[in-house]
């Protein structure tokens, strides 16, 4: 049952900041009644004490990363003629580098069953 409980404390805290509100255990424990969810009473106050300390856009900027990612720089607007897009497009592929190869076990010398 707990993952249904931190399930729906996560989707109650995105709306709550998703429409600007201040998120706090009230709220969250509110939100989860009004979807008749039974959760386990501690879970909206743990929320509510994460997110006060963490700001909801870094958490989910930084869902899945592994750190050491580069951020990539991405254009807004688009570009009114083809020449524009053309000249717009050419420093984008200079700047590209190229990746190295990552190494495999069979490259080392060795295997997971050696």
């Amino acid at each position: 049952m707990s993952g249904i409980s931190e399930q729906a404390c996560v989707y109650a805290a995105l709306i709550l900041h998703d429409d600007g509100i201040p998120i706090t255990a009230e709220k969250i424990a509110t939100l989860v009644k009004a979807a008749n969810v039974k959760i386990e009473s501690y879970w909206p106050s743990l929320f509510a004490k994460l997110l006060e300390k963490r700001s909801v856009e870094d958490l989910i900027v930084n869902v899945g990363s592994g750190g050491g990612g580069a951020a990539v720089a991405v254009s807004a607007g688009a570009p009114a003629s083809g020449a524009a897009a053309a000249a717009a497009a050419a420093p984008a592929e200079e700047e590209k580098k190229e990746e190295p190869k990552e190494e495999s076990d069979e490259d080392m010398g060795f295997s997971l069953f050696d």
